[in-house]
């Protein structure tokens, strides 16, 4: 008889009664968020420090979306040892204490090291913050749980720029930016560990059979690619934008971040919106119409400039940004109840290292070998392909049921 790993898995309650929990996820993947992209607000001040070129500075994402890759080998293991709640705090504290070496890095090879290590913390939190959600609240309220823990990133993308252009100014050194921030994440973590709820049941372990059970199924792999599409156009034009806007817009590196940041609010009040019209009209829908049109927003970022050039910054996000509650509860319905951390592990980094890690390596190349305009109306056309294969995407049997 199949295990179902449903020991010790808690009874799914309304919305209104977990929004704690869910509130106290959502506020540890914002930190972990922030330090993954507060790199690229900083990046033309690293790459002016280092001496680096356009070209290996969007290779340092690459190397955030490697470690994010590798913490599915590790998550499930984790997780079935000292349950999805401990997963988090670990993820939290590892999270603080990487940004402390930055202090010495004085070349490029530590600093790859480093943003991998970056990426494995962060990455290990997201399977079992989805599936603490996906098994402690009813399906009916999964949009607007997920669109609150899905609003950390959109909250992150405005914070980031921010934060990096006013610790900038106090202390003059990314380094320190990054080591002040890196305090700030070890005080929530110690926070958490105290007081944070939820997730006290085991994930499962990223076996053979169970990777094979996930990566056997055509409707994984849709999803992977339909992520890396959203995240390329979320996280992977985001990680070149300053770049962009400095080198061949002429901006000032803090107005550059000024905007970018300001120009997110919207995707942080759409998110919520998202949530809340993916619960009615339902996730093919909501991901269909948010690909196709941000697919587009993204084209313009490329063609225009001056004030439509900012205009389009600020509305492709707010379009972008509703995709995501829609899609992390569509990946949550391809496989069993179970098997959603196992899912949640393998598909948003092996997305993430597509739209997150290769796509600004390729906008950084052609940035420098031709124009950066060429990758962001590159990274749109991606985008655009989504809507298209929205109509082969089929769930499984196991739709409607319930558990962790």
């Amino acid at each position: 008889m199949e295990d179902t790993g449903l020991t010790d898995c808690p009874m799914p309650e309304p919305f209104r009664e977990k929004i704690g929990i869910t509130l106290s996820l959502a506020w540890l993947f914002f930190l972990g968020f922030v330090t993954r992209i507060i790199f690229a607000p900083l990046m033309p001040a690293i790459e002016q420090d280092l001496a680096i070129s356009h070209s290996q500075a969007g290779g340092l994402f690459l190397m955030i979306s490697v470690g994010l890759l590798t913490a599915p080998l590790c998550s499930g293991l984790i997780s079935s040892r000292i349950n999805h709640r401990g997963t988090l705090i670990l993820s939290a504290w590892l999270s603080g204490i990487v940004l402390i070496p930055f202090l010495f890095v004085s070349s490029i090879w530590p600093l790859r090291l480093l943003l991998i290590a970056i990426g494995f913390a962060t990455g290990i939190h997201l399977p079992s913050a989805i599936a603490t959600i996906t098994a402690q609240i009813q399906k009916q309220d999964w949009g607007k749980a997920l669109s609150v823990h899905q609003s950390a990133p959109p909250l992150a993308f405005v914070s980031a720029p921010l934060l990096a252009t006013l610790l900038l100014a106090v202390f003059a050194s990314w380094r320190m930016v990054l080591a002040v921030w890196g305090a700030a994440v070890l005080i929530s973590a110690l926070v958490y560990t105290l007081r944070g709820k939820g997730g006290d049941f085991p994930g499962q372990i990223a076996s053979l059979d169970n990777v094979k059970t996930i990566v056997t199924k055509p409707a994984f792999w849709l999803m992977v690619l339909l992520f890396a599409m959203a995240m390329g156009g979320n996280a992977g034009i985001y990680a070149m934008m300053p770049l962009y806007l400095v080198e061949e817009r002429g901006m000032a590196l803090g107005s550059a971040n000024i905007i970018i940041g300001i120009s997110q609010i919207s995707g942080l009040l759409m998110v919520f919106v998202g949530g809340m019209i993916t619960d009615k009209v339902g996730q093919k829908a909501m991901m269909t119409a948010t690909l196709l049109l941000s697919g587009i927003f993204t084209v313009l970022i490329g063609i225009l400039t001056g004030g439509w050039l900012i205009a389009v910054i600020f509305i492709q996000p707010a379009v972008l940004n509703a995709f995501f509650p829609a899609a992390f509860g569509a990946l949550s319905r391809i496989a069993p109840p179970h098997m959603r951390s196992v899912t949640n592990a393998l598909g948003p980094p092996i997305s993430g290292l597509i739209g997150g890690g290769i796509l600004p390596s390729v906008i950084g190349y052609l940035g420098e070998t031709r124009t950066f305009s060429a990758g962001m109306i590159l990274a749109g056309v991606f985008i655009l392909v989504g809507p298209f294969l929205m109509p082969l995407l089929r769930f499984g049997q196991y739709d409607d049921q319930p558990g962790c």
